[in-house]
């Protein structure tokens, strides 16, 4: 017997930021989203609500105080909808505001709520600036979750207590840098295949293992998990990933937990050579999540 909420109200928060920058027109493709009505797949009324940065934010000295107030913002919006009994979808955006929803989730139901993540994505995101071999601060939003590394961003997001690593899921990864890679062994993350095929955990028993302990789950897809045949303009686009449907099929393995409280997909781009294609895919992504968290319920 399913114990958990219908999808009854959305609460969309949308991010027109780059990291903790605004983005260019039509970086990414909320328009597109907006005029395709994609939100109304969750089959419940829907709000739609841009994330803003405050107004001191962008005069910030350094770009992990930048992060932590944009994050912050992100987390007002997702503990207020939470409160109001409201699924989130993050739209737009990329995984660095992952912080904010995690930071929201924990202000609504409390620091020791049992919040498990599952993160879809080409990548670890788990770097620190000790492992890391490019810099970019894009590359460790979850090692910011688990409080691994950055405390201003993470305090500023909201995140009163890090996630534990054996509350975390990490599917599709296959580029990983040697030490992130180290780094992600040496803890209790599972990193769990996508589909049949793939290296990793099966997907299905990881989740429902995972789902077993917590009170409510935050699943978050970057586009970058698929192929790079479905997202060709991704700045980090990565071959070798599942397909839209094996994709589809994952999210439905998590949304069937009946926990999800959160749904994010990020990094889908509006503009370059192959933006429809990318805009297309990341439509799907939305549209899809959508439809399986209407069948299965929230926590």
């Amino acid at each position: 017997m399913r114990t958990h909420a219908p999808l009854t109200a959305l609460q969309v928060i949308t991010v027109d930021y780059a990291g903790s920058r605004p983005a260019a027109p039509g970086h990414f493709p909320l328009a597109e989203y907006a005029a395709a009505g994609v939100y109304a797949a969750a089959g419940a009324p829907f709000d739609v609500r841009p994330a803003q940065a405050p107004s001191a934010a962008p005069d910030a000295e350094d770009e992990e105080s930048r992060l932590g107030a944009l994050n912050g913002a992100i987390a007002a919006g997702v503990a207020e909808a939470r409160r109001r009994g409201r699924a989130v979808l993050l739209a737009g955006g990329n995984c660095h505001h992952a912080t904010g929803v995690l930071g929201g989730l924990q202000e609504a139901h409390g620091a020791g709520a049992r919040i498990g993540l599952v993160w879809f994505d080409a990548h670890g995101d788990f770097n620190t600036p000790h492992t890391t071999l490019s810099g970019m601060l894009g590359g460790m939003p979850l090692a910011v979750c688990a409080g691994l590394a950055l405390p201003r961003w993470r305090e500023g997001a909201r995140i009163a207590a890090p996630l534990p690593t054996d509350r975390i899921i990490l599917t599709g990864s296959r580029d990983l840098d040697e030490p992130e890679e180290a780094l992600l062994r040496a803890t209790d993350v599972v990193l769990a295949a996508p589909a049949a095929g793939f290296l990793g955990a099966d997907l299905a028993q990881a989740v429902g293992n995972l789902a077993a302990r917590m009170d409510l789950l935050y699943l978050h897809i970057d586009a970058d998990i698929l192929d790079a045949a479905f997202q060709p303009n991704h700045f980090t686009v990565a071959p070798g990933g599942p397909d839209l449907a094996q994709t589809l099929a994952a999210v439905e393995t998590v949304m069937a937990t009946g926990k999800v409280a959160a749904y994010a997909v990020v990094s889908v781009f509006g503009l370059g050579e192959g933006r429809e294609i990318s805009v297309a895919s990341g439509s799907a992504l939305l549209r899809g999540g959508l439809e399986a968290w209407q069948r299965h319920g929230m926590a």
